[in-house]
């Protein structure tokens, strides 16, 4: 990466905020470091940066209402959590808040690393040889603004609603590849980011809902399809 990436880092537990943060700095990151809820929600409303890395049991507000918050302002920071926590159920609820990614402590911090990589390489270090504007319905998608527009509304899509829209446009009445969607947008293929795709395929579903003549459709065991209704 040519340029220094901004990291917003959260975690009230000193020991390890201070260990991650030193092996970050020592990747060549620039780490800004809060210990709770409020004072990171506080850093991002005042600072730019490129990635954040959220704790979800923190006082003063936790990682999810942390990360809901700053959704309602930013749809495009990429979020990660990090957490003890393994349930399912909280793995789920870290997706519909609008997370990118999630790993459980304890971790190894080269996972962390390729997973940031990839982030990077998703969000910014992609090239767009074409910039298509789909029409679908009354609605058009531009993919190099990830702007989606209609007459009632217009909204700029985050890179993985964008990446994941341009894959539908592409296989438009036709069945989109589950695998193929998770490969390409997500980087594996496995139940958490199936079921973080899904999240975003019920996102996307609400964008569309100014033309009752479109629907994505769930085609068992095959993937989705974007396409009018019969």
């Amino acid at each position: 990466m040519s340029e220094t990436k901004r990291i917003l880092l959260v975690e009230d537990e000193e020991n390890f905020g201070s260990l991650l943060q030193n092996y970050l700095q020592l990747s060549k990151f620039e780490v800004v470091w809060m210990k709770d809820g409020a004072q990171g929600y506080s850093a991002f409303s005042k600072e730019v940066f490129d990635v954040c890395i959220f704790d979800v049991m923190m006082p003063n507000m936790d990682g999810f209402t942390l990360t809901e918050k700053i959704r309602d302002k930013d749809s495009n920071t990429p979020i990660i959590f990090l957490t003890a926590r393994n349930m399912r159920e909280d793995m789920i609820r870290g997706y519909k808040s609008g997370a990118d990614d999630y790993l459980s402590k304890p971790f190894d911090i080269e996972i962390l690393l390729l997973k940031l990589e990839a982030l990077f390489q998703r969000t910014q270090g992609e090239t767009v040889k074409e910039n298509p504007i789909y029409s679908i319905g009354s609605y058009s998608y531009e993919s190099a603004t990830r702007l989606l527009d209609h007459t009632n509304e217009s909204r700029k899509l985050s890179p993985k609603e964008g990446a994941l829209m341009q894959l539908l446009c592409e296989h438009f009445n036709e069945v989109m590849p589950r695998e193929k969607a998770l490969k390409k947008i997500w980087g594996e293929d496995s139940y958490f980011t199936t079921r973080s795709m899904d999240v975003y395929i019920t996102k996307l579903r609400k964008y569309l809902q100014h033309d009752a003549s479109l629907s994505i459709q769930n085609v068992h065991s095959s993937g989705y399809k974007l396409g009018k209704t019969e």
